[in-house]
């Protein structure tokens, strides 16, 4: 008879109690895998901007306008390579309430910038002579069921023309993809100068400049040399790598990342107390077999092993299930077109899988080690006058 036939049958002898204890298991890491699928998604791309990328925003706030004349100042600034700026366009296709993601943008420049974008040659030409075009991230293009060269009626829920009208035609002049799979392409650009000679405020002003430096390690000093410029102007500058931009800019809506941990180690300390009580319950229930076991001839270090192995493939199995039933979740929640527009990224990725049974094995090994020990610690003739 070998240690895991053994280890099989002292866990499934009380059916009732296993179920108990794989139910709650299979609940927490089922919740670890949805939630930690959620911060990665909201968090997807954070990390893969460029390392020297700066943003430029208002002072007083991100959505206040800084004037046009900001972005030669900043041009010729020592340690700056490439600038560009852009604005938010507030747009929707059809229907209000599904805003699209879509910045007017200085087309030249902002490829310089953002050189991660992949765009042929004949798009590039295409989209930089059209002064109606539009630049469409594939997986946008994808959803839409855009094509090069289709005539698009695009809305803006803040901007107007002279005319009234809130809806401006465009033409599709092309479709970029990205050097990394994981960032998002559901976004569109069009040309800021067609915006911006067409809509009735705003004129020379934009929403935020994009830059690069020559080097990562310039990228404080130049951050500096920058807001320093505009001290004391009529509009004062606040600049941060595009990394903090983007990470204090998911955190308006809360900080994720913390909020999903606190659930997650609430759920976790919740399940550590629920098993680690029943496998000690369970090992003082099998006192007197366990003595039998070493009079027979188990050793200490052996008797601990299974113990502790029980534990860890109780842990193990109801880990496995959970993580299957939150891939299914994951999965079936990505397919849905409203997420897709908010969370492009949301996979239950191989990162959140070794974590989660990275997690399996710590709990085993917490709820187990003790029970374990004393099991290996046991006195036999005392056991066994006990009984």
């Amino acid at each position: 008879m070998n240690d895991l036939y053994l280890i099989y049958r002292n866990l499934t002898r009380n059916k009732l109690r296993m179920f108990l204890n794989s139910t709650a298991i299979v609940i927490a890491f089922m919740l670890f895998g949805v939630l930690f699928s959620l911060k990665d998604a909201f968090e997807a791309g954070v990390e893969l901007t460029a390392d020297n990328r700066l943003v430029v925003v208002n002072k007083i706030n991100f959505t206040q306008p800084l004037p046009m004349a900001h972005v030669n100042k900043i041009r010729a600034l020592e340690g700056v390579k490439d600038v560009s700026w852009a604005n938010w366009f507030g747009a929707y296709y059809q229907d209000p309430q599904k805003q699209l993601v879509a910045f007017a943008v200085d087309p030249q420049s902002w490829l310089q910038v953002y050189d991660e974008l992949v765009v042929t040659d004949e798009a590039k030409q295409a989209w930089f002579n059209e002064r109606q075009g539009l630049l469409v991230g594939k997986r946008m293009a994808d959803l839409k069921g855009w094509k090069v060269g289709d005539r698009i009626p695009i809305s803006s829920s803040i901007f107007s023309q002279a005319d009234g009208s809130h809806t401006w035609d465009f033409v599709v002049s092309g479709i970029f993809t990205t050097k990394e799979a994981q960032i998002d392409t559901n976004y569109f650009m069009l040309h800021y100068k067609y915006f911006i000679e067409t809509q009735t405020f705003g004129s020379d002003w934009f929403g935020w400049a994009v830059l690069t430096t020559d080097d990562p390690s310039l990228n404080e000093v130049v951050a500096k040399r920058i807001d320093d410029t505009f001290a004391n102007s009529p509009a004062e500058t606040e600049t941060t790598s595009e990394k903090q931009f983007n990470k204090a800019f998911i955190e308006q809506i809360g900080s994720i990342g913390l909020i999903i941990t606190s659930v997650v180690t609430a759920a976790f300390f919740t399940i550590l107390l629920i098993v680690g009580n029943s496998m000690a319950l369970a090992v003082r229930e099998r006192t007197s077999e366990i003595a039998v076991m070493k009079t027979l001839g188990f050793q200490a270090a052996r008797v601990f092993r299974m113990i502790l192995s029980e534990s860890i493939m109780l842990a193990v199995i109801g880990g496995f299930q959970g993580l299957l039933i939150a891939w299914f979740i994951v999965n079936g929640a990505s397919r849905d077109p409203s997420l897709q527009n908010i969370l492009p990224n949301l996979v239950l990725g191989s990162n959140t899988a070794v974590l989660a049974f990275a997690y399996m094995i710590a709990l085993g090994v917490l709820t187990g080690f003790f029970p374990a020990w004393r099991a290996m610690k046991l006195n036999t003739i005392d056991a066994l006058n006990r009984r």
